[in-house]
């Protein structure tokens, strides 16, 4: 969360309704003195967040911006409920523990429908089962390391460039060597790469399926079959975590045949966020383990909890159920056909975008929305007058919210911008962004330079 500093203008402490009746002035920095009616402060908050963007028209986040009527339903039916009371909320419980399951299943797991349960929970969302799945890769390297009478004191862990800043918090809070690897002209990290940033200290390779950059898959497969090697030649056995992110609910229904998951023995663990392509408001995420031996168990508490005895291994404890219900709902309701229909749905609609974008000329694109519903594009000529940092402000006016950014290192001096396509994104409204977009570059080009007469 973002940290704010405590200051006070004092020409600015006192908020003014728009409303006659029902509120008081409104201290900005401090808690107003007396009671306000209900409906009152209701207009007031409200007018407060009429300057936030809309959210469907953010093509910026990952994060869904629309469900169903009947799963805010039960979203708002399960406000109160705390995840963490098992022993209060039993069904909760085992909603939560049904859908560690059919992730397990729909990520080939081993056995994930046997007598044993999958191995997982659910987080607030892919930076918490990042933060999980790194501790698990941390405490597992110390182990063995100390049963091999070896220093245990220079841990690293290895990503490239592109990761999500998730990972660098990691690193930093539990004092482990990020060994970002450099981009070498592409827009992720090789398996070549990764293997030879190994060494005896690693604690594991992170593989992003679906980088945040541009969208695209990593080769978690070659990576697995580098790993494979470097282990046949030195000994070292380095584990895979695949950051799925986003990915981890596109690629199994619509890219049935690429191997990623825990079908390679490599991997042993994998995150992804519901809140993302999952289809549910934020937040909720999974984080998943191959088996027991992948999760070590002095990171797993057993509380004694409001009568009840409830294992757990987290970093929040408190948290609503509603999303994890949410969750529920979704992978019930639509099924594996419909996750496939709706992720295609937005993949043909990301290579739409795609398409315009490519016949309007200036720009040159650095993914088509192929694997994540994602495309990324720069300005193929920097002598236009203009750069992508001004067109994302430009579109700003017509309401999108598209961001403009560098590409990470190794590809320093690449400006691109960045449309993400989710569920409720129709090919009408991307229409209409393309037409916005057309405007914008002819605006800044000068070809709008003709100003026409406002008309009553």
């Amino acid at each position: 969360m973002p940290l704010h500093a405590h200051h006070i203008n004092q020409n600015e402490t006192v908020l003014d309704s728009a409303f006659d009746g029902g509120l008081d002035e409104i201290p900005k920095h401090r808690m107003p003195a007396g009671i306000q009616d209900a409906d009152a402060t209701l207009r007031f908050v409200r007018d407060e967040l009429m300057m936030d963007g809309n959210a469907r028209q953010n093509l910026a986040t990952f994060v869904t911006t629309w469900m169903e009527p009947q799963a805010l339903v039960l979203i708002e039916e399960s406000l109160d409920k705390n995840i963490i009371d098992k022993d209060e909320y039993p069904q909760s419980a085992e909603i939560e523990r049904r859908c560690v399951n059919m992730l397990a299943n729909l990520w080939h797991a081993p056995d994930p429908t046997g007598d044993a349960d999958a191995v997982g929970c659910s987080t607030t969302g892919s930076s918490e089962a990042a933060m999980l799945a790194g501790m698990a890769l941390k405490v597992r390297w110390h182990r063995a390391r100390v049963a091999a009478d070896k220093p245990a004191s220079k841990p690293n862990l290895v990503m490239g460039a592109n990761v999500q800043v998730c990972w660098e918090k990691f690193c930093r809070y539990w004092d482990v060597e990020p060994r970002m690897v450099k981009l070498d002209g592409a827009t992720h990290l090789t398996a070549a790469q990764a293997a030879a940033a190994c060494d005896e200290n690693t604690i594991g390779v992170v593989a992003v399926l679906g980088s945040t950059f541009d969208g695209s898959y990593e080769p978690v497969a070659e990576m697995a079959k580098a790993l494979d090697a470097l282990q046949a030649a030195t000994g070292l056995d380095v584990p895979l975590h695949v950051d799925a992110a986003s990915g981890g609910f596109i690629a199994p229904f619509i890219d049935e045949d690429l191997v990623w998951d825990f079908r390679l023995d490599r991997v042993r663990s994998i995150n992804a966020s519901g809140h993302k392509y999952g289809l549910v408001y934020p937040g909720v995420g999974w984080i998943l383990w191959r088996s027991q031996m992948d999760l070590p168990e002095e990171l797993v508490f057993s509380v004694d909890y409001l009568g009840g005895s409830m294992p757990t291994f987290a970093l929040n404890f408190s948290r609503p159920a509603a999303q994890v219900i949410a969750q529920y709902y979704t992978l019930v309701r639509y099924g594996f056909d419909g996750y496939r229909r709706i992720q295609q749905q937005s993949r043909d609609i990301a290579m739409h975008i795609a398409d315009g974008v490519d016949k309007l000329g200036p720009f040159t694109l650095m993914s088509r929305g192929a694997e994540l519903p994602v495309l990324a594009f720069s300005l193929s000529d920097a002598s236009n007058g203009f750069t992508v940092y001004d067109i994302s402000h430009e579109l700003r006016s017509y309401g999108w919210i598209v961001p403009a950014y560098p590409m990470p290192e190794g590809m320093e001096g690449v400006d691109v911008l960045r449309v993400v396509v989710r569920n409720g994104f129709t090919f009408d409204l991307a229409n209409m962004f393309l037409t916005d977009l057309a405007k914008s570059v002819d605006r800044l080009s000068g070809a709008a330079a003709k100003r026409v007469a406002f008309h009553h």
